[in-house]
């Protein structure tokens, strides 16, 4: 038997089927995990190393030998990044940093507009 075209008419079974995560067909039926996202694991599947060309800089000067924790195409870390997503607390701190996270203090009182105080009074 041929290891080709003729072989590759005989597939019917499915191996991966729809994620309820990140619905994907990337769900593996016998293996019960998505390959996408990782599910049921609780957190989502992600790249681990981060390019550094600091690191890898000094790394090449002491004769370190550089070991990837993976290998993820530049697009598939872009797909899962920072950003992607809703960034409910990110938004929050991005505001504090911008007021210098103070707490525990007032808001300073708002001068009224003269034009529409006068405005209410002749009315």
């Amino acid at each position: 038997m041929t290891k080709g075209t003729s072989s590759l008419g005989k597939r019917h079974n499915k191996t991966h089927t729809l994620c309820r995560r990140c619905g994907r067909s990337s769900y593996h039926i016998q293996k019960s995990r998505c390959a996408q996202c990782g599910y049921p694991d609780k957190k989502l599947r992600h790249c681990t190393f981060f390019f550094n060309p600091l690191v890898i800089f000094q790394q090449l000067h002491l004769n370190v030998t550089l070991f990837l924790l993976d290998n993820w195409s530049y697009k598939a870390q872009r797909r899962k990044r920072t950003g992607t997503g809703r960034r409910r607390h990110l938004k929050i701190v991005f505001r504090r940093f911008k007021n210098g996270f103070r707490e525990g203090t007032q808001p300073k009182p708002r001068k009224r507009e003269i034009g529409r105080a006068s405005c209410r009074e002749r009315v």
